[in-house]
């Protein structure tokens, strides 16, 4: 290499040095200030989109696992007031067992049943009354095993969401709970209609089952049990595969319901007009009360314990939920977070070139003099 003075190949080489050291060193700054080895797609193009992929994923898992504990907080809000329904009914069952016995009088009665008239008002009004964040639970709106989420407010069993996705079978299922007002328990107005009969059982429609009622009397069912019905009066028929329910009205206005079995053969029937449990003013009233609210009783077992398997559905998921969101998180720091003490030996070995090609660049840039102490003789 010839001594010159138009050209400095040696500061020219000190200085591209220096500037690749100095652009390392900032990195390296900037890695160890954000604690982040992805700062920008410059860094790591497909890292980068995986890492927001998963950070995605890691924020919807985190909101679900929200929505499933508000789902919980709404379910011990039902169950809440299911156990003071349920201390209603004892009260209810007790009156009615004191009723039923003969040694008190027709006017002691009275003053039994105002009191049970009372509880099942309470009853009526905690089922209208309960509700989380504007949703009624207990009044017969989750009843239905419908879904509608068509406009500002879904309808029927509400859908609790809480994976990442849209999946039926991965991201969200369903809450349903049965009516629990005291006509629904069967307490309604000394009668019961089709609708609550088919809430308090929670049958389900089924549009396209030949009638219990057809079946029952193809395997030799009694007439009366048939044909002292108007024929022309709807009839519907409700079905969980193994038993099917038929309603029809008698000639006298009557609501019957009957039952038969998955072959058609008559299993049952009950004059639903005639059931007992809305009053316990006389003893053969307070008699027909009894079974009244055992049947009762039953039903809103069937509903807490409907809401108590829910709830440890939605526990298990809100621990499979967090499960995930750790192993996500730490994937992702994996890709995207900076190793400290591997990018501190790159910032010391940086600041040491870097600190170096100053001193060089120094010391090259006075090199030319050299030239000008020969030319000076």
């Amino acid at each position: 290499m010839t001594l010159s003075i138009n050209h400095n190949l040696m500061a020219a080489n000190a200085a591209r040095n220096l500037s690749s050291q100095y652009a390392a060193l900032a990195t390296s700054t900037q890695r160890l200030s954000s604690g982040l080895r992805i700062n920008s797609s410059a860094d790591d193009a497909a890292g980068l989109a995986i890492r927001e992929l998963m950070r995605a994923d890691i924020a919807g898992i985190n909101q679900g696992i929200r929505n499933a504990n508000d789902a919980i907080s709404m379910i011990q809000t039902a169950d809440g007031a299911l156990q003071v329904i349920d201390e209603k009914l004892i009260r209810m069952k007790e009156l009615a067992e004191q009723a039923a016995t003969g040694t008190y009088t027709s006017d002691q009665r009275v003053i039994i049943d105002s009191e049970y008239q009372a509880m099942a008002s309470e009853i009526t009004r905690i089922a209208n009354a309960t509700d989380f964040n504007g949703i009624y639970l207990l009044n017969g709106n989750l009843s239905s095993s419908t879904h509608s989420g068509a406009g500002l407010n879904a309808t029927g069993k509400l859908k609790v969401h809480f994976g990442a996705g849209n999946n039926s079978a991965e991201d969200y299922y369903y809450v349903q709970i049965g009516t629990c007002t005291a006509s629904a328990l069967g307490f309604g107005g000394g009668s019961m209609t089709e609708a609550q009969y088919v809430a308090q059982n929670n049958l389900r429609f089924n549009s396209s089952r030949t009638l219990a009622a057809d079946l029952a009397l193809s395997h030799g069912v009694p007439s009366f049990l048939y044909t002292d019905f108007d024929q022309t009066q709807s009839e519907n028929t409700y079905g969980d595969g193994s038993i099917y329910y038929s309603f029809a009205k008698d000639n006298s206005g009557n609501q019957w319901v009957w039952w038969a079995d998955n072959s058609g053969n008559y299993l049952g029937s009950e004059n639903l007009s005639q059931r007992g449990g809305s009053s316990i003013s006389t003893q053969e009233l307070a008699q027909k009360a009894l079974d009244t609210v055992k049947t009762a009783i039953v039903s809103k077992d069937k509903i807490r314990a409907n809401l108590g398997a829910l709830q440890n559905r939605l526990e298990n998921t809100v621990s499979n939920l967090q499960i995930q969101a750790e192993n996500l998180q730490a994937a992702e720091s994996q890709i995207s977070d900076t190793d400290v003490a591997t990018e501190m030996t790159s910032f010391v070995r940086n600041q040491i070139l870097t600190q170096s090609a100053v001193a060089m660049l120094s010391q090259a840039n006075s090199l030319p003099r050299m030239a000008l102490q020969l030319i000076q003789g």
